[in-house]
Order: C-alpha cells, then sequence, then structure tokens
C-alpha cells in the first residue's frame, strides 16, 4: 500500500466499505507514514465538522479546479 492508494481508498476506509485485506494493509501504511495518518485524521474530523451542515452547491468551475487540483496532487505523490 502505498500514498496514492490510500488517497484514492481513504473515504471508503473511513466509511468502513472496504474488505478486511484492504483494511489491514491501509493500517499497516498508516503505521509507518505520518502524512497519510494526518490526512485518515483530519478527513474523519472533517466529516464529523460537518455531518449536520447544510449542503452547499459550489459554481461548476470551483467544482472542475477543486477535482483538477486533487488529480495532480495524486499523480504527483511519488509514494
Amino acid at each position: 500500500m502505498n500514498c496514492a492508494s490510500v488517497i484514492r481508498r481513504v473515504s471508503s476506509y473511513i466509511d468502513g466499505d472496504l474488505e478486511a485485506t484492504i483494511v489491514e494493509e491501509i493500517e499497516l501504511h498508516l503505521k509507518t507514514c505520518r502524512d497519510c495518518t494526518i490526512l485518515v485524521q483530519q478527513t474523519r474530523l472533517t466529516v464529523r465538522l460537518y455531518y449536520d451542515s447544510d449542503l452547499v452547491d459550489y459554481p461548476v468551475e470551483v467544482q472542475a479546479r477543486l477535482h483538477e487540483t486533487l488529480r495532480r496532487k495524486i499523480c504527483k505523490d511519488p509514494n
């Protein structure tokens, strides 16, 4: 398991929607990767904070920029 794999699966991991073997691989990676550990912790916190919030409908341009930024980040990560 590498950082890019964890990033792609972070939502499913937090939601408990992954097979046990994948969860084990992620948890093994988290023991040695501070960046991914922080990502998981911050994602969990964000979900908790906004769980009951009203949905915000962002303009299509903002959504496209956000998605492109995330794609670039994932592709740039050497892990």
